[in-house]
């Protein structure tokens, strides 16, 4: 019951124009920011280790911007339940939707590497304007099941049809490779520390990756692309859309897993406040296994 009423709250403050829903979140800014300090330690950690040669007075710039992100991700995380695939699309501008045409055209499945750059959620209008018939973003399951449905429902919006983590490699090697399918990762999550196996310097750091989608390059002759997200102001967004290739005819192992992270961390330091910043990315970079220097 109590989960049903928040949500009645969700769904009616989604409803609300713009204009309000930034006003909300300056507050919700400043109570992160400046009363609770949600997890304001650990954002400064990272951000020193990430750029040993800016300077305190930086540091705590990109700190305070990347709050004023996070804040407005809260908020149109909350506007994704109601908007409009009109709106959406006049707030998110996709760049070089070529690679699509040109992989149906090859017959070969598409697999999208995103990072944790804000707003990482509104790709997902992206469904509608491409030519493959079917879209799936992965998710990590939640373990409360009313909101595991509630947000597996965002998430399916437009088209797409979301898939959990755990069932994604079963579910690409049984489909048709085809040309016809679109998978959406966000491929910098950190893995548990009972799968890291494999790490990279990243951010000038030891860091441990998630290197499941890598598997796939020496399997099956699918297209990676990179999709970078650039915020050009407040409420809007671009996405550029960069194939991956391999250096010599084919995928080396991890070379996806490194060529997307030297991606991600251009896009990174073009804009440092833009990345989520408050997750601990380095936590298990001490059970790393095998490292590439």
């Amino acid at each position: 019951m109590l989960n049903q009423i928040l949500f009645q709250i969700i769904f009616l403050l989604s409803k609300l124009p713009f204009k309000i829903l930034y006003f909300i979140s300056d507050f919700i800014f400043f109570i992160l920011y400046y009363v609770i300090r949600y997890r304001k330690k650990v954002v400064l950690e990272n951000l020193k280790n990430s750029f040993p040669e800016k300077s305190d007075q930086e540091i705590k710039n990109i700190s305070k911007k990347f709050y004023h992100n996070f804040s407005d991700y809260i908020v149109e995380t909350l506007k994704a339940f109601t908007i409009s695939d009109e709106s959406l699309h006049q707030r998110v501008q996709h760049i070089n939707l070529e690679v699509f045409s040109e992989s149906q055209k090859k017959q070969k499945n598409v697999m999208m590497l995103s990072g944790h750059v804000f707003n990482w959620e509104w790709f997902n209008s992206l469904a509608t304007i491409i030519p493959q018939e079917k879209c799936f973003p992965i998710y990590r399951k939640m373990q409360n099941p009313f909101w595991e449905e509630k947000i597996k429902k965002i998430r399916s919006r437009y088209g797409n049809e979301a898939l959990e983590a755990d069932d994604v490699m079963k579910h690409i090697l049984r489909n048709p490779n085809d040309g016809n399918s679109a998978y959406m990762f966000v491929a910098d999550q950190t893995p548990h520390i009972s799968m890291v196996n494999f790490g990279l310097k990243f951010l000038n750091q030891k860091t441990p990756v998630f290197v499941g989608y890598d598997r796939l390059s020496g399997r099956m002759n699918v297209t990676f692309v990179y999709c970078e997200m650039e915020k050009i102001k407040r409420g809007h967004y671009r996405v550029t859309y960069h194939e991956i290739t391999p250096t010599n005819q084919k995928f080396e192992p991890y070379e996806v897993v490194k060529k997307f992270h030297q991606n991600l961390e251009k896009t990174i330091n073009k804009n440092p406040d833009n990345w989520l910043w408050s997750h601990r990315k380095w936590k298990y970079k001490d059970a790393i296994k095998h490292f590439d220097e």
